[in-house]
């Protein structure tokens, strides 16, 4: 058995320290030694993106990433999209817009929009396509989904918008 290492990294805002072995991935210590387990474990190969976490801004598949890779590393999690205030409007959209049914893809393509929407505010349906083409869903369809990312583009700009006012 390998030594257990300790990891100091950043989760969801947080300062966060763990221990944990070389060969566990970033997705076992969240779910299991941590109690995070809004990100799902779909394929554990990468393939279906239910484990999507941010990992410096950037969506990564948590089933992928050894724990010991994100040392100092800025992880996000669905865990932290929402805030004190209520639902993200990504979250919402997804509501609103029926974008979800089993649950397992969605905080995979929640983190996914996430990361689209801090790169592009105003994508087109072919920019959230291309963008969450590594999320797979086996029961709501694409479209809706489409849908709640593109309405909650249109959302967060109206907040911006009217904050700036």
């Amino acid at each position: 058995m390998a030594k257990k290492r300790v990891v100091t990294t950043t989760i969801n805002g947080r300062p966060t320290e763990f221990l944990c072995e070389p060969r566990q991935t970033l997705l076992e210590v969240l779910r299991d030694s941590l109690d995070m387990t809004g990100s799902k474990e779909g394929c554990s190969n990468g393939n279906c993106g239910a484990c999507t976490v941010l990992m410096n801004g950037r969506p990564v598949v948590s089933c992928l990433v050894l724990a010991v890779e994100t040392e100092g590393a800025a992880i996000e999690t669905i865990e932290g999209v929402a805030s004190a205030d209520g639902l993200d409007p990504i979250q919402q959209a997804f509501l609103e817009n029926a974008a979800l049914q089993c649950g397992i893809c969605t905080p995979g393509f929640i983190m996914s929009a996430k990361a689209l929407l801090a790169e592009n505010s105003d994508p087109t349906e072919h920019d959230v396509r291309f963008y969450t083409a590594g999320n797979l869903c086996r029961c709501t369809g694409y479209d809706k989904i489409v849908r709640a990312v593109l309405d909650a583009a249109k959302q967060r700009n109206a907040q911006k918008s009217t904050a700036q006012s």
